[in-house]
């Protein structure tokens, strides 16, 4: 990264009134959360089974205790402060540029951080429901408990996360191509831009700007207007909203 990279991506921000921001995990690493694919990811820990089964519906509901022991160990944010990335776009945000954030990461810190227009396509730790009654549990519930949580009615309760084998949210999901179709920019950062479906939504954006931010290459590089691969604090911190 240099000062013209930076130069360049704040000149685009000044002349945008329509900005879509698209974050994956490097999003959320400066906040102390592993991201998934980075060569310190967490993916990069496991050794006993593929990480995707650990993720995965297939898992969840064959053998719930290993998926619980999996995600209460590594999925749990509630106790995760905001970075700078979060607050910035909360500015952008708060001075009308801003009009939605599509985020892969289900912790939650953009709402910590106070922005509104936040689309899950991925879902959200502190969503969770019991699959025999439909009751509804916090996230604390579902991090402190033993073993597999069980609601009041004897049934397990899942969290709403995206699994590996499901659909993503339907409702999410239709919010997020349409606020990107009518975007004039869209900034991509923190994301490989190797999983689908999400990936494929960039192919959705027709307006001026395409910016992609991230520490590594990805397959869109070469249409986007700027690209710069770096820490997404060392380029946020020399931003003004």
């Amino acid at each position: 990264m240099n000062e013209l990279e930076v130069s360049e991506l704040q000149k685009i921000i000044d002349e945008s009134d329509n900005i879509v921001f698209f974050g994956g995990a490097g999003v959320s690493t400066s906040s102390g959360i592993k991201d998934f694919r980075g060569k310190n990811g967490l993916y990069k820990s496991v050794t006993d089974y593929p990480p995707e089964y650990l993720l995965s519906s297939a898992c969840f509901y064959k053998e719930p205790e290993l998926f619980f022991e999996f995600y209460k160990n590594n999925l749990n944010s509630l106790s995760v402060e905001p970075n700078i990335v979060h607050k910035y776009l909360k500015k952008l945000e708060d001075n009308g540029k801003l009009k939605a954030i599509v985020t892969q990461n289900i912790d939650g810190l953009h709402q910590a951080a106070g922005s509104t227009n936040v689309l899950e396509i991925h879902g959200s730790i502190y969503h969770n429901h019991c699959l025999k009654c439909s009751k509804i549990y916090d996230a604390s519930f579902v991090f402190e408990s033993v073993g597999i949580p069980k609601c009041s009615c004897g049934g397990t309760i899942k969290p709403d996360v995206v699994l590996y084998g499901e659909m993503l949210p339907e409702k999410a999901l239709n919010k997020a191509c349409l606020a990107i179709s009518n975007a004039d920019l869209l900034i991509v950062a923190g994301t490989s831009l190797t999983v689908e479906p999400a990936a494929s939504m960039i192919n959705l954006f027709k307006g001026k700007n395409l910016v992609i931010l991230n520490d590594s290459k990805t397959p869109y590089d070469n249409v986007a207007t700027l690209v710069i691969h770096a820490d997404l604090k060392d380029i946020f911190e020399n931003l003004k909203a």
